[in-house]
């Protein structure tokens, strides 16, 4: 049991000098996704990117009604915009 990686000597402390080596090649650092693009865009099964419309958040006074109709809901994204955001903002997904 003392050559196991992290042991316990009888006296109750770890034992420092039989950890395991440390690995030889360096860990990439994990890459986070944007919390703000997690909030506005969804990924479709098939890959495409799933956003709100733009444009109505206030003055609706002054929008067609055909422009408030279409602007319902959430749309997918160009097929440029999506690889856009695929990659900046949502790397991981």
């Amino acid at each position: 049991m003392s050559g196991e990686a992290g042991s316990v000597d009888p006296s109750g402390m770890p034992n420092r000098f039989n950890r395991k080596p440390l690995s030889k090649e360096p860990e990439m650092p994990k890459l986070k996704t944007k919390s703000g693009a997690k909030k506005r865009f969804k990924v479709t099964g098939s890959g495409h990117v799933k956003a709100q419309a733009a444009g109505k958040r206030h003055g609706m006074v002054k929008r067609t009604q055909k422009m408030k109709r279409k602007a319902r809901g959430t749309m997918v994204l160009s097929d440029a915009d999506g690889r856009i955001v695929l990659k900046n903002f949502l790397r991981n997904a």
